[in-house]
């Protein structure tokens, strides 16, 4: 290994972090300053999953506390690649950067997890890649002796390359966003461990050991690593189906999205009012704005709704087919169907509907990075020895992927009474 290279993975770790999931992970003095820096701190009150806590109660874990995770298996990754060679395309100055940029990687995150995804917003990326540009963060990441342009370069990928080393900086993104990245490891078994399930464990010791560096693909495996990455993927799987996108976590997810597109379609709140917002803020900001006069008003009841832990129950469930459904993948045209869907629900009901009573939720797309390279057989990932092939993949997305439609639970009584009859209806008006 290169002495700087060494130098720059292993000198001046002196400040512990006591993390629940790992043990101790160290810090340099600079890095700590990073993350006790301001933006830094905002992620202590972000809440990893988001409304998981409200199926899950252990699920309170901290964006922060994945992002030092995440930090820690990035530096343990580059120790493991550069000793088989990596560090004769490495940098002292792009470790620090990627060691910065694992660190800070969700800094632009929203709140309330995944809820604000599809809405006219920046990426998280791109406003964590203009934070770390600007002061404190631009001064304490060059204090590490990493470079700020490519450190942001590294999170946001949409920025240019500029003068930074071309084959360095596509390296890093690769480790940082890749088919086997420290983020997935790091989220994987820290949500498992919180919710208490045992879906997410990993054997992280195992699959970093059968890691090979590759200057293009940024990472290889070994055949003998094929099983750990299968147990991955299905682990990630599973995670989707019985936490992440639990039927009461895509309620919420669903009902808080549905307030903030309204806010945003009636310009009672801009995008930029979202940005760098907690948890606490998030429930701020839909408790009360105030209006012309100055009075203080609710704006987003069904906000409200999911922070009393009041979710729309689930109606019908239809298996999404992008053939008919496409159109619902369009937030306006999915508006405007759930308008439809309520006043059908009202004659069936016999009764008139509160205004939002329904909802239409569809998860987004979801990849489950097989494009891994195994290097001993020398094909990609779904072609070898792995019983994870394409069409396999391809049936965990489908089953994932899930159209359901919330009402109100104030009309309980009448869901249980008119499934049937919700479901025709649905089915019906979903034919678009």
């Amino acid at each position: 290994m290169k002495q700087e290279i060494r130098s720059a993975l292993l000198d001046g770790y002196n400040i512990p972090i006591r993390d629940a999931l790992w043990g101790h992970i160290y810090l340099t003095p600079s890095l700590a300053g990073l993350v006790n820096s301001s933006p830094f701190m905002r992620l202590n009150r972000i809440m990893q999953l988001g409304p998981a806590y409200l199926v899950y109660p252990g699920a309170t874990h901290t964006r922060a506390s994945h992002s030092i995770g995440v930090y820690h298996l990035a530096r343990r990754l580059l120790l493991h690649l550069t000793e088989q060679g990596a560090d004769a395309w490495l940098s002292q100055q792009g470790v620090m950067s990627f060691l910065c940029a694992a660190l800070l990687h969700d800094l632009g995150h929203f709140p309330y997890t995944h809820s604000l995804k599809e809405l006219p917003l920046e990426e998280h990326e791109a406003l964590t890649g203009k934070l770390i540009l600007v002061d404190p963060l631009k001064d304490l990441v060059a204090k590490t002796g990493g470079d700020p342009d490519f450190t942001a370069a590294i999170v946001d990928t949409s920025l240019p390359e500029g003068k930074n080393d071309l084959k360095e900086l596509s390296f890093y993104r690769k480790l940082l966003s890749g088919s086997m990245d420290p983020d997935k490891l790091d989220y994987l078994c820290r949500d498992a461990r919180y919710c208490g399930v045992p879906y997410g464990v990993q054997d992280v010791d195992f699959i970093l050991s059968r890691l090979h560096p590759h200057s293009e693909r940024g990472v290889d495996i070994d055949s003998r690593g094929v099983t750990a990455i299968e147990s991955l993927l299905f682990s990630k799987y599973l995670m989707y189906k019985a936490v992440y996108w639990h039927r009461a976590v895509r309620s919420a997810t669903a009902m808080v999205k549905k307030a903030l597109f309204k806010g945003l379609e009636t310009k009672r709140i801009a995008g930029t009012d979202l940005y760098n917002l907690d948890d606490q803020g998030l429930f701020a900001l839909a408790a009360a704005e105030c209006d012309n006069s100055g009075h203080s008003m609710a704006v987003f009841p069904l906000i409200d709704l999911v922070k009393e832990g009041r979710l729309f129950l689930t109606a019908v469930e239809i298996p999404f087919d992008e053939k008919i459904h496409h159109k619902l993948l369009l937030l306006p045209e999915r508006s405007r169907v759930e308008e439809e869907l309520a006043q059908e629900f009202s004659a069936l009901f016999g009764k008139k509907l509160k205004e939002n009573a329904v909802i239409i939720d569809l998860p987004e797309t979801i990849s489950f990075e097989s494009g891994l390279y195994i290097s001993d057989e020398n094909c990609p990932f779904s072609d070898g020895s792995s019983i994870m092939k394409n069409g396999l993949v391809d049936a965990f997305v489908k089953s994932l992927r899930i159209i359901r439609v919330f009402v109100d639970s104030c009309y309980e009584a009448e869901i249980k009474l008119c499934r049937e009859g919700i479901l025709n209806i649905t089915q019906k008006r979903l034919q678009l």
